[in-house]
């Protein structure tokens, strides 16, 4: 293996982790609240179905028929209690009303101060984003300077692939922070 393949083999490797933690936070960034109904919002509910913790997604069909209110629809009724008891029990703050047949969940207006907690909820998760970006571009950089150091890359070639990583963390820390902004918006929006 050259030199300038083990280097792009160290960037590339780079690139994918980057990539998968933004991926990992614009998925958290679906589970806050707005004032709008998203399916999302349960994805972390886990059901006790039959002694066995089961991710709701698996027991019912989610949907948003409106803009303020989600449905749960089970796809055996009788675990519609207990799909109702998962619910009330996280952390999602909504209270669930069922027919019988599916359960409602009507999303009410997010208070002023609510919003404002969920916005540093969102920036604590950006900024968890960031560093688990400058921890990978961290490792990827001490990678490098082994090769370096090794004999296996010279200096030229390091502080080349140095500059595109920089480049490359810059650009993920950017996408995270427009994700970001919107997701603030998302919130802020009345």
């Amino acid at each position: 293996m050259s030199d300038s393949e083990l280097i792009d083999g160290l960037l590339d490797d780079g690139r994918e982790r980057m990539a998968k933690s933004v991926e990992a936070i614009r998925h958290e960034f679906g589970s806050v609240r707005t004032g709008r109904a998203n399916p999302g919002l349960l994805d972390r509910v886990t059901v006790d179905y039959y002694g066995t913790p089961t991710p709701l997604r698996q027991l019912a069909t989610i949907s948003a028929p409106e803009a303020r209110m989600l449905t749960v629809q089970p796809y055996d009724k009788s675990s519609i209690k207990a799909i109702e008891r998962a619910i009330l029990e996280s952390d999602v703050g909504l209270t669930p009303g069922n027919d019988g047949n599916l359960i409602r969940l009507v999303i009410p207006e997010l208070t002023e101060e609510r919003r404002k907690q969920l916005v540093k909820v969102v920036r604590h998760i950006a900024e968890e984003g960031r560093v688990a970006i400058r921890n990978i571009r961290r490792d990827v950089m001490h990678d490098l300077r082994e090769l370096r150091d090794a004999g296996d890359a010279g200096s030229d070639d390091e502080h080349r692939a140095e500059v595109e990583l920089q480049k490359l963390t810059d650009a993920r820390i950017a996408e995270l922070d427009e994700l970001l902004k919107h997701k603030e918006a998302d919130i802020l929006e009345v």
